[in-house]
């Protein structure tokens, strides 16, 4: 009789022991399909996007330091030195400055400031990572390639530094379309959310142009500093929505203190 109550004891135990087995691998499986399947998604996605504008940068600097682009890079400042006047540079030098490291930090304190005070702090976090990141990147960069500058005519203001990627250019690509993109995602209204990354790419555009204006950066300058700054700027954005979605199951409170607004038709 005690041989029979030790048996089934030791049975209780061991289907005790599979079911904790198989709870605990059922649970591992839901984790890890969660984890694949909502951030795996997104990274992956902003993966690619990064990857290929990576790719893209690097034919262009290689195209760059075998001097293919430079008669180009001449040609459009040569161009622009016969159409400079006075009311449009001092238009291009207030532009520029949009661009610089003490606006871009100011805008970045404030906006992540407004996030953490509203509850977005993954958001907040995001903007810290993304500019922080890209100024370290850009410097990386600037000392590899280590292009001269051009002087193809007087420069129209002072700039430090090697010319290849553009800071400027990088910096604001990175900065504005960030605060953009978590402006955006604020909005109840689906034409603001387009407005605001319509001007936050104007902006951009503009300040690169302003760099090409004052002689500081070739063309291809410019536009290495964007290709670079969008790549690391759409892996961090990848890398916020895949948190979000992850978060739907795991933590679902950082999924409501970060929801986006709905959009809406009108």
């Amino acid at each position: 009789m005690p041989r029979k109550k030790h048996s089934l004891a030791n049975a209780a135990e061991l289907r005790f022991r599979s079911d904790s087995i198989s709870e605990a691998l059922e649970a591992l499986t839901s984790w890890a399909g969660s984890l694949l399947g909502a951030l795996g998604i997104f990274l992956v996605a902003g993966v690619i996007v990064a990857a290929f504008l990576t790719w893209v940068f690097t034919e262009l600097a290689e195209r760059v330091m075998s001097g293919g682009t430079q008669a180009f890079d001449e040609a459009i400042l040569r161009w622009i030195s016969v159409h400079h006047s006075k009311a449009l540079t001092s238009a291009m030098l207030e532009i520029t400055t949009l661009g610089t490291g003490t606006v871009l930090i100011m805008i970045v304190c404030v906006a992540a400031l407004f996030l953490t005070l509203t509850n977005h702090k993954y958001s907040a976090l995001l903007l810290l990572v993304a500019t922080g990141g890209g100024l370290l990147l850009d410097l990386v960069l600037k000392l590899q390639f280590n292009r001269p500058r051009p002087h193809i005519f007087i420069w129209g203001t002072q700039a430090f530094g090697s010319s290849f990627p553009s800071g400027h250019a990088m910096g604001s690509t990175i900065t504005y379309s960030t605060v953009a993109y978590l402006a955006a995602r604020l909005h109840r209204r689906a034409w603001a959310r387009w407005l605001t990354m319509s001007v936050a790419l104007l902006v951009i555009l503009l300040i690169g142009v302003s760099r090409i204006y004052l002689g500081v950066h070739y063309p291809s300058d410019v536009l290495a500093g964007i290709i670079m700054g969008l790549a690391w700027a759409a892996f961090c954005m990848a890398t916020l929505e895949g948190i979000q979605r992850f978060a739907e199951r795991r933590a679902p409170e950082v999924k409501q203190a970060e929801e986006p607004a709905p959009a809406t038709k009108s």
